[in-house]
C-alpha cells in the first residue's frame, strides 16, 4: 500500500514500490496518476521504470468487488540515452482480472514524450514529487495507534512545518482516459486502485505493491519495513475480512483516548468500512477532493495527509502546510506533473 519512506525493500527496488495514487477530472477525461520510485530512499535509486514490471490501473464499477477495467503500463530496456518504450494494454470483463490475459494493445509511446490515440493520452518520466507533509507529525500518530493512546499535539506547532518531501522525485505514469470511453462516461460510480506486478521464474505473475487511499501503510504499519504484512499481495475485495476488526479496534482506542468520540466502536467500524475495501472512489466527471469529510477521487494538491491523520485521530490535526506548498509542481494542463 502507498508508502514513500525509507525501507529496505524500496531502497532495493523502488521502481517497484507506489508512492500515491491520484483520480481527478481532467479535460472531459480522467486522469490517472500513479508515482514510484522515491528518491527519498537515498540518492542510489535506479532510475526509470521496471522492464520486468507491469504498472496496473484497476476500475471497479457502481461498488463492485471485482475490477472490471485495467489499464496496464509496461516499459520496454533503457535505452541509450536513458528513454524507454512503453506500452498501454486496457483489458475489460474477466480479463481485467486475469494476468494470463493480454488484452488490446491501445497505445506505445517512449518515456519522456506525450502519446496518444483514440481518446487515451499517456505521459511518462521522472517528476518532481508533488506529495506534501512534515514527517514529524506522522510520528506523533504512530504511537497512538499502535498503543491506543490519546494524540498528543502539544509539541507540534503548525507554523513551524517545513515539507519533508521538498527538492524529491519520483517516476510517474499519466494516464488521460477520454469521458467518451464506454466505461468512463461522466456519471458513472467507480472505485480505482493500481498495482505494480513483477514476471516469476514460474511463467506468472506476482504483485509486489498496491494503492488506493494514501497513507495507509506509515499510518498503520510504519515498523513493517520489509513489507512482511500480506496487505500489499491481496485484492481489495479481501481487505475488509483480514484487517478490518483490527483498523477498527486501533482507531476506536485512539477516539477512545482521545473522548472526541460517545461511540469509538461504532466511530472504528465507520471509519474501517470507509477505508476498505482500499480503493479510490469517485464519480467520473466530477470534482475530486480528499478530504476529511468527503473522499471522491484524488487530485494533486489535496492534503491527503492532514485528512487521514484527521480521520484516525477522530479530530482535527493541523499538518501546517497548504497546497500552495507544492503549487509550482502541479500543470493545469496534460501530463499535470512537472518533469524534473
Amino acid at each position: 500500500m502507498s508508502h514513500h519512506l525509507d525501507t529496505p525493500l524500496a531502497r532495493q527496488n523502488g521502481q517497484l514500490y507506489i508512492d500515491d495514487l491520484f483520480v481527478f477530472r481532467a479535460n472531459r477525461s480522467t486522469a490517472f496518476v500513479m508515482d514510484v520510485n522515491s528518491t527519498i530512499t537515498g540518492a542510489e535509486v535506479r532510475p526509470g521504470f521496471h522492464p520486468e514490471a507491469r504498472y496496473e490501473f484497476k476500475v471497479h464499477f457502481d461498488g463492485a468487488d471485482f475490477e472490471d477495467l485495467t489499464c496496464r503500463v509496461s516499459f520496454g530496456e533503457p535505452g541509450s540515452d536513458g528513454r524507454q518504450v512503453l506500452q498501454v494494454h486496457t483489458l475489460t470483463g474477466d480479463e481485467a482480472r486475469e494476468d494470463s490475459a493480454t488484452g488490446e494493445l491501445v497505445l506505445e509511446g517512449r518515456t519522456g514524450e506525450p502519446a496518444s490515440a483514440d481518446g487515451i493520452r499517456v505521459w511518462a518520466g521522472r517528476i518532481a514529487d508533488p506529495f506534501y507533509i512534515d514527517l514529524s507529525l506522522l510520528g506523533m500518530i504512530n504511537a497512538p495507534v499502535k498503543n491506543g493512546s490519546a494524540v498528543d499535539l502539544s509539541a507540534w506547532h503548525p507554523a513551524n512545518a517545513q515539507n519533508s518531501f521538498a527538492g524529491t522525485t519520483v517516476e510517474s505514469i499519466v494516464l488521460e482516459v477520454s469521458q467518451q470511453h464506454p466505461q468512463l462516461r461522466s456519471g458513472r460510480r467507480v472505485g480505482v486502485w493500481c498495482a505494480t506486478k513483477l514476471a516469476t521464474d514460474a511463467g506468472g505473475w506476482r504483485q509486489i505493491n498496491r494503492a488506493g487511499h494514501p497513507m495507509m501503510w506509515p499510518i498503520f504499519w510504519p515498523d513493517d519495513t520489509d513489507f512482511s504484512n500480506p496487505a500489499n499481495t491481496r485484492h481489495p475485495s479481501e481487505d475488509f475480512e483480514a484487517v478490518g476488526k483490527d483498523i477498527a479496534d486501533r482507531v476506536a482506542g485512539v477516539v477512545a483516548a482521545n473522548r472526541t468520540s460517545d461511540d469509538p466502536q461504532g466511530y472504528g467500524q465507520n471509519v474501517a468500512r470507509k477505508l476498505f475495501p482500499d480503493v479510490l472512489p469517485f464519480v467520473i466527471g466530477t470534482p475530486a477532493t480528499y478530504g476529511f469529510a468527503t473522499f471522491n477521487g484524488r487530485p494533486l494538491a489535496d492534503n491527503a495527509p492532514e485528512a487521514m491523520l484527521s480521520l484516525v485521530a477522530g479530530t482535527a490535526v493541523p499538518s501546517g502546510l497548504k497546497p500552495s506548498v507544492s503549487e509550482q509542481l502541479r500543470d493545469n494542463n496534460f501530463p499535470y506533473v512537472v518533469p524534473a
